[in-house]
């Protein structure tokens, strides 16, 4: 056994980890998550999250997936996106979770949908917070988002780390991060937020690498950095996939290890509905559900 594999077997497994998955729009996409869920729940995840689309364009899909999710015994994490909402409607929707004994839910700010002008009710996810904890107490357990590279839409990180800090002082529980290929800028956010008196659990996000123009797109959307040396890399390899998902493997496990080595609490897996790299990288970790 290797030193890695070693500290893995004594750090690692003593943490959580969690995934994320999106509402599938077609059967053939409701059958593949199924197996997606089976083949990554013997990692004994603490939760599984589902999204939401902006102004809540996949709301009816979040639902049945997190149903679904829960009769399956495993807690479900619906997103809740609140931009361009109103009270009511975001009334409706955590009181039908509620009714389903859901009691974990992402509250997000979300994206505008295309068209849209009108806030609503809730410009910030930090009034999200405020209004699930008016409305419901502790009945559910809220997560929130946290950029360590700062929100491609703030317009400063001072103003990015007060927005966050918000989100905390509503009642967030425990937040999770957007992916990021850069452990240093995690650990600076986690420093930084802990000075304004920040104590929740900050989890950090983690993206395999499986394509590298998909990944630069959802890069360039979200905010998320590929280092000089990681992009050119990846770049490098052209139609090469198995030695892009091979050096990808290699990337991320040993980012992810450095993070639960270093004091991160766990980790959240941005799976795209697919287990192979996630499962991959969760083997090396010595997440193998065994007790």
């Amino acid at each position: 056994m290797t030193l890695m594999q070693t500290t893995a077997n004594i750090t690692s497994r003593t943490k959580p980890i969690s995934f994320e998955f999106f509402p599938p729009k077609t059967e053939e996409g409701v059958q593949k998550l199924r197996i997606t869920r089976q083949q990554l729940a013997c990692f004994k995840p603490d939760y599984y999250s589902v999204t939401y689309g902006a102004g809540g364009s996949t709301q009816d899909g979040t639902l049945k997936t997190a149903l679904e999710i829960k009769q399956e015994g495993i807690q479900a994490a619906p997103h809740l996106s609140c931009i361009g909402s109103s009270r009511e409607k975001i009334r409706a929707i955590a009181d039908e979770y509620k009714s389903h004994g859901i009691r974990h839910i992402v509250a997000l700010r979300g994206d505008m949908p295309s068209g849209v002008g009108d806030v609503g009710e809730f410009p910030h996810a930090s009034d999200l917070v405020s209004f699930l904890r008016e409305e419901y107490g502790e009945w559910f357990h809220i997560e929130v988002g946290a950029h360590p590279e700062c929100h491609p839409q703030a317009p400063s990180p001072a103003i990015d780390t007060r927005h966050f800090v918000n989100k905390v002082k509503a009642g967030a529980d425990a937040a999770i991060t957007q992916y990021f290929f850069n452990a240093d800028a995690y650990f600076r956010f986690v420093d930084e937020v802990s000075a304004h008196g920040v104590t929740i659990p900050i989890v950090p996000g983690i993206m395999p690498i499986r394509n590298f123009n998909q990944l630069a797109c959802f890069s360039d959307m979200c905010g998320a950095e590929i280092p000089r040396w990681l992009r050119l890399r990846l770049q490098s390899y052209g139609d090469d996939l198995a030695s892009l998902k091979s050096f990808g493997l290699d990337v991320i496990t040993e980012m992810s290890e450095r993070l639960l080595t270093q004091g991160a609490p766990g980790l959240h897996f941005y799976t795209l509905n697919s287990a192979d790299a996630v499962s991959t990288i969760c083997q090396r970790l010595a997440y193998d559900g065994i007790e």
